[in-house]
């Protein structure tokens, strides 16, 4: 973990050293003091040298100057290296995610995948910069002040530092409670932020139900669990702090004490003393540093403990070492023998499916809801893993193919559109992000919504909202439709992509789909029969895989399921 920790310095390994360098002159400039202090009262002034205590004024100011300076690089520069580490930390978990298969964030809250990135990896800041400063610091301290000390007086020194273990003994014993109260911390503003992010995307349910003051009810129990957690951190932390501060306080009893008995006895003088005394501050510095250092530890390494976690899951769906890229592709589809099942085989959906899709043809899906259809869709881009089988594409398995390079060729269109917080020309052009503004147009064109955008004020820089929250429904799918045109894909997939519309905006939203299939291999999942007529071939897939095949007058005709289905949905219009 610390290896792994310390890895993240590397690339900023100058900015380190010029942090830890005038790190090291702050420490040499608070030992000094004290030596300058002793030889004045000792000497300097009893022997009336004015000229050597202007003189040693003025180097004092010097070092005051130094010191000064060396204490803005470190917290401005020493700052900046925490930031720069935190970023790093930030890029890599964001690019590991987007590793992550599907099954990961169906399992996982939106809120605390976001607590993970943002909330664990803030105090990491603090840490990366003040800890190896504050050890290096302390150490300095710690040493430096030990060997003045003993040459001012051995038998003073060795009382002194005997409280040490002590004081280390006290540390040891509130770190592991540290830890586990700053981990639930953790865990609790996690679940906060999920139930934040889940409550704010349901809003309008939340008004539409006139639920606010459940919602209301739901996020105070989770922010109340949160306050509790916190409560017991700050009450260990408490606890340390002021552990911390009687040892202090009664080590400068003991030095103000001893020192004074010490003088009355002729061991060592006043000068002696007050010098003494100084170095007892700075030799609690360092006892300061390293328990603003515990606390600082115990909050960074549990966030970087719960970025590890996340760093050390891998990716179940990765390219084999030699995958090959794909370049021109017919669109031949087959699935032999295909299994599929969620929560590790606990919950089968595709079982020895056996399915050829032609180059070129449009082939349906239908069937009663959970028999497969969307999953057998989303296991040709890989989105999924098969369990048995294998899926073929022009003949060759997609696991020997660069998933960059497969996905790329698929295009997909499902009911529920998402679109991202920005503008129409942002979410269009996400089909090609090196599309020019002419092709992003065009495709808009084809998509039939050129005409809505140029009535908008600002066009193709209209603000949608979050997730398109401005547009309607129709609106939406047809800008989505306009990102496949822009990306332009061989296979095509639409999954249910005009269910949720009303008729007139279906035959419109058709129309551009239609105009999308032309020359690709599309598959087709279906709700509204009407849709599919003229598909190539349809598949009736139920629990027990294709169960019908053929074309609508031909399924019409065997009276079956698919027959019952149709004429379900058209009784009024048959009657």
């Amino acid at each position: 973990m610390l290896k792994r920790f310390i890895s993240y310095y590397k690339p900023h390994k100058t900015l380190f050293f010029i942090d830890m360098f005038f790190a090291l002159l702050i420490a040499a400039s608070d030992l000094v003091f004290p030596i300058f202090t002793r030889r004045i009262i000792n000497d300097i002034i009893p022997a009336g040298r004015m000229d050597l205590l202007l003189k040693w004024t003025i180097i004092m100011c010097i070092l005051f100057v130094i010191r000064y300076i060396s204490n803005y690089i470190v917290s401005y520069w020493g700052h900046l290296l925490g930031v720069r580490i935190e970023h790093d930390m930030r890029r890599d978990i964001f690019s590991h995610l987007q590793t992550l298969p599907f099954s990961y964030y169906d399992n996982n809250k939106t809120g605390h995948i976001m607590s993970r990135i943002v909330n664990d990896l803030r105090d990491i800041t603090e840490l990366a910069h003040h800890g190896p400063e504050d050890l290096f610091i302390s150490s300095i301290l710690l040493v430096g002040s030990f060997i003045v000390l003993f040459n001012i007086e051995w038998r003073l020194t060795l009382i002194l530092f005997t409280f040490i273990p002590i004081m280390i003994w006290f540390v040891i014993s509130k770190r592991q409670r540290m830890s586990n109260s700053f981990r639930e911390v953790r865990k609790k503003i996690a679940n906060v932020n999920a139930q934040l992010e889940n409550s704010i995307s349901g809003i309008r349910v939340a008004k539409s139900f006139t639920n606010e003051d459940y919602e209301i009810e739901k996020f105070n129990e989770g922010n109340y669990e949160f306050s509790n957690a916190r409560k017991g951190a700050y009450k260990v932390m408490a606890e340390f702090a002021s552990g911390i501060g009687i040892l202090s306080s009664v080590l400068n009893l003991l030095v103000i004490s001893l020192g004074g008995y010490f003088v009355y006895k002729e061991i060592i003088n006043l000068g002696d003393l007050f010098s003494f005394n100084l170095y007892v501050n700075f030799f609690m510095q360092p006892i300061r540093r390293l328990a603003e250092f515990s606390q600082q530890l115990q909050d960074g390494m549990t966030g970087f403990e719960r970025f590890v976690e996340i760093m050390n899951i891998k990716p179940d769906i990765v390219d084999k070492e030699n995958a090959i890229e794909l370049k021109d592709i017919r669109g031949k589809i087959e699935f032999k023998d295909v299994s599929f099942s969620y929560n590790n085989g606990k919950n089968t959906v595709l079982s020895n499916l056996d399915l050829t899709i032609e180059p070129g043809k449009t082939v349906a899906l239908v069937g009663p809801s959970g028999a497969g259809k969307t999953t057998l869709c989303h296991l040709i881009p890989r989105f999924y893993e098969t369990n048995e089988g294998k899926i073929l594409l022009d003949g060759k398995d997609i696991r020997d193919i660069k998933i960059k390079s497969l996905r790329k060729k698929i295009g997909l269109v499902q009911q529920d559109v998402f679109l991202f917080t920005g503008t129409i020309y942002e979410n269009i052009v996400y089909g090609n992000p090196e599309a020019s503004e002419d092709e992003v147009i065009e495709a808009a064109k084809k998509a039939r919504i050129h005409d809505f955008i140029m009535t908008l004020p600002n066009g193709y820089e209209t603000y949608i909202g979050e997730k398109g929250v401005k547009l309607s429904g129709g609106q939406k799918q047809r800008i989505s439709i306009a990102r496949l045109f822009l990306k332009n894909p061989p296979i095509l997939i639409l999954d249910e992509a005009t269910s949720a519309l009303d008729n007139e905006t279906e035959i419109m939203i058709q129309k551009s789909l239609d105009d999308l299939a032309q020359g690709r291999t599309t598959l087709v999942i279906a709700h509204r029969l009407s849709t599919i007529k003229n598909a190539d071939e349809i598949l009736v897939l139920t629990s027990e895989g294709v169960v019908e095949r053929g074309t609508h007058e031909e399924l019409l005709e065997k009276d079956k399921i698919y027959a019952k289905l149709y004429k379900s949905q058209f009784k009024d219009s048959m009657d």
